[in-house]
């Protein structure tokens, strides 16, 4: 249902309405196909549009969908956000109540190394969405996702939306807060209705094999050694994959009154040693560490605030770290066994 407001005597009301027909980009990554199976389980009709970048193995991301391909309410349109063309195709399989942003180049040290590229995709292909969306009839509402990189280095110790965003620590951080500023922009001059939702540290299977608690696995379980990045004191607000999906799906549910922008957290730190010790215990196995400078581009910590979360999108984690690396190994082992199989 998705949740519509208006004003009666002074004060908000809400009401709502079927969401049938959502768009999500980047709908074949991590994030993105788990929100698919969650809509498609919910009777909704997904067109999705990706366009397989090679930054980590595009069978990945074929895998990711391939149970989706044969699902009657399911389209996919292979195409790239940075090509007006492919936008255009990609809307008119709508109309759509709701589009879901998802696509983008994810990862900040890689952003480090072609930051044209992530401005590129994350900042026009955002905008081509935006222009798109506004130009509908009925222009459907915009769940954003940003990203906690947002927050650069902090002082305070739970990250909070009213917190400034203007000293971005990667060209990542960068390409996410100007997202965030052109869809406020959307909102202002076109009326365009938006909840901007910053996922923290999200892991579980399917994630990128990039990513540290992914990588780790994979050293770990075949002997290799590690690399700890600084004393191993930095934290992270992991949170499980699932628990990001139902916060996004809560989002797309609420139609807010204008623009939002949402934290999507555990908002229960975790220490680079913890999680190295919760992979150990879940594999079965000790891991070999080679100790590295902290590198550019990473912060300290970071620590999702989700009050705002918890009254807007009554969004409450129900994975606890350990519980989600257990999944996560078990998915592993699966997928590391289909792949030496093929």
């Amino acid at each position: 249902m998705l949740r519509q407001w208006h004003r009666k005597k002074g004060k908000a009301v809400v009401t709502t309405k079927e969401t049938n027909s959502i768009l999500v980009t980047g709908g074949a990554g991590f994030i993105g196909s788990h929100l698919v199976d969650r809509l498609l389980k919910e009777g909704k009709k997904v067109t999705v549009i990706d366009n397989f970048n090679p930054f980590y193995s595009p069978e990945t991301k074929r895998e990711n969908i391939a149970a989706h391909l044969s699902h009657p309410s399911y389209e996919l349109v292979e195409g790239d956000l940075r090509n007006t063309d492919d936008v255009r195709r990609a809307f008119s399989r709508g109309p759509f109540d709701v589009v879901v942003h998802l696509a983008a180049m994810a990862g900040v040290l890689p952003s480090l190394q072609n930051p044209s590229l992530y401005m590129e995709v994350n900042v026009l292909g955002t905008q081509h969405v935006l222009d798109e969306i506004t130009a509908q009839s009925k222009p459907p509402y915009l769940v954003f996702c940003s990203s906690s990189s947002v927050y650069g280095e902090r002082s305070t110790e739970k990250f909070s939306e009213t917190d400034q965003t203007d000293r971005p620590l990667s060209p990542y951080a960068a390409s996410k807060i100007a997202g965030e500023a052109a869809c406020f922009a959307a909102y202002r001059t076109k009326g365009l209705q938006v909840v901007c939702v910053r996922p923290f540290t999200v892991f579980g299977p399917r994630q990128r094999p990039d990513l540290a608690i992914h990588k780790f696995c994979h050293r770990i379980e075949n002997g290799e050694p590690i690399e700890l990045y600084g004393d191993g004191s930095t934290k992270r607000d992991y949170t499980f994959v699932l628990d990001i999906v139902a916060g996004i799906e809560s989002a797309i549910e609420m139609q807010p009154p204008g623009f939002e922008v949402v934290n999507l957290g555990r908002s229960n730190p975790v220490t680079l040693i913890e999680m190295i010790e919760s992979i150990e215990k879940a594999l079965g196995k000790s891991a070999k560490i080679v100790k590295k400078p902290m590198q550019n581009g990473d912060v300290p910590y970071t620590y999702a605030d989700i009050d705002k979360a918890r009254r807007l999108l009554h969004y409450t984690p129900a994975t606890s770290f350990e519980a989600g690396i257990n999944e996560f190994v078990n998915w592993f082992r699966k997928h590391e066994l289909t792949l030496t199989s093929k």
